[in-house]
């Protein structure tokens, strides 16, 4: 299974939404503009590039569009073995690790937009990518430039991110260049993030986490501050806090979680390379942990043809083909399959004989393997159960799998 990784602002762009409007996981973006109380359709789907720019907008959006991914990847049973995310992408993490729940994710991160928007709007800054310079010379390229510029990220090698006001950061990529930087780009973000001009906005995000629930992740989730994996609930309000002002170490971060995702060899491919898996628009982060950890397998999943990669990646195949919707049911791999929902509702099981299904057990098309909300769920498909997905009086979504199968 992969690490997951999620990006933060900056990754977002217009019309981003639109491949996944078809999706079952499309849903939840009703549900966090409830939440919300914002037109979230809209910003994913018809909102141009300069609406999108705006903090308020840019970091709902992107947090929205990670949870309807991360939910299409949880419908075909990946689960991740370790967490992170690149600033905004945190947030995305912790739900994704099972820390903080999908509303209060919600409610979090729109207070944290608009607190970070009223910052900038009070110290207007500027954030720029430069390539072809060490942690080091960023640094020193801020510190000779004796103004309010900072190294915000640390992304990879050769690849930081400088912040502060635009005439500092003039003269920070000036000095830069001379210690050898090659390309310089403007980021598509309203302010100077991971500096000390978020400060005004610390006191608003902390009160929204204190009114947050937080939970010990289910995996391990790194954080941007350190590059080290945190467990405690009350660690993660104040590293979340923290995260405004300080860089993001984002290479540490990759790190350290290809050290924790890679102690089990059943969690490697065949070639022994660590799979990492980015959830959210763009694909940004993939090329990042790719220079991070040269020969590493990476997979941006940014489209619903991007799950079909990640899927064959997992399953070492060259094809993934899914069975129609009436079926009740999809392949997961060459060899396996996935039965699921037709429905939302409570799940029942059924039994096999005189006795509830168990591993092992011979299936037949058209085998009942349970019901929800009383509709039948059964296999489109001839093999043997490997596991049920799903427990009874456990309530599922449509579309969440149910049944794992081998066919045969």
């Amino acid at each position: 299974m992969p690490a997951f990784v999620f990006p933060g602002q900056g990754s977002q762009r217009p019309g981003m939404g639109r491949p996944w409007t078809d999706h079952p996981s499309w849903e939840l973006v009703a549900d966090a503009s409830e939440v919300a109380r914002r037109d979230l359709v809209h910003l994913l789907v018809d909102a141009g590039e300069e609406e999108l720019k705006e903090t308020r907008n840019a970091q709902l959006a992107a947090f929205t569009l990670g949870l309807v991914i991360l939910d299409a990847v949880e419908r075909t049973g990946i689960e991740p073995t370790a967490c992170a995310g690149h600033s905004l992408g945190e947030y995305t993490a912790l739900v994704a690790a099972g820390s903080l729940s999908f509303d209060d994710g919600v409610s979090v991160v729109a207070e944290r937009g608009e607190a970070m928007q009223a910052a900038a709007d009070d110290r207007p800054g500027l954030m720029v990518a430069v390539d072809g310079i060490d942690d080091e010379a960023a640094d020193v390229a801020c510190r000779r430039a004796d103004g309010e510029v900072w190294v915000a990220n640390y992304n990879a090698p050769g690849q930081v991110v400088l912040a502060g006001d635009p005439s500092s950061i003039d003269a920070a990529v000036e000095v830069a260049r001379s210690l050898g930087a090659r390309r310089v780009k403007a980021l598509r973000v309203g302010g100077a993030f991971h500096t000390p001009f978020m400060a005004p906005a610390r006191n608003r995000l902390r009160k929204a986490l204190r009114e947050a629930s937080l939970h010990q992740p289910e995996v391990p989730v790194v954080a941007n501050v350190d590059g080290l994996a945190h467990d405690s609930a009350e660690e993660w309000r104040s590293l979340l806090s923290a995260q405004l002002c300080s860089p993001v170490r984002w290479r540490q971060t990759v790190l350290e979680l290809a050290g924790l995702a890679g102690d089990d060899p059943a969690e490697h491919r065949a070639d022994g390379e660590q799979l990492f898996a980015e959830l959210g628009p763009g694909g940004v982060l993939t090329g990042y942990v790719r220079h991070a950890i040269p020969g590493v397998t990476a997979v941006a999943v940014a489209t619903p043809a991007g799950l079909d990669r990640l899927v064959e990646t997992l399953a070492g195949a060259t094809a993934l083909h899914t069975f129609a919707a009436s079926h009740h049911g999809e392949h997961l791999y060459v060899s396996e399959r996935i039965v699921i929902s037709p429905c939302a509702g409570v799940f029942e099981a059924a039994t096999i004989g005189d006795r509830a299904a168990r591993e092992g057990d011979a299936i037949e098309v058209g085998s009942l393997l349970g019901r929800v909300a009383g509709q039948e769920v059964r296999s489109a498909f001839k093999g043997w159960l490997m596991g049920m997905l799903a427990v009874p009086g456990e309530r599922v979504q449509t579309g969440q799998p149910v049944a794992w199968l081998r066919a045969g």
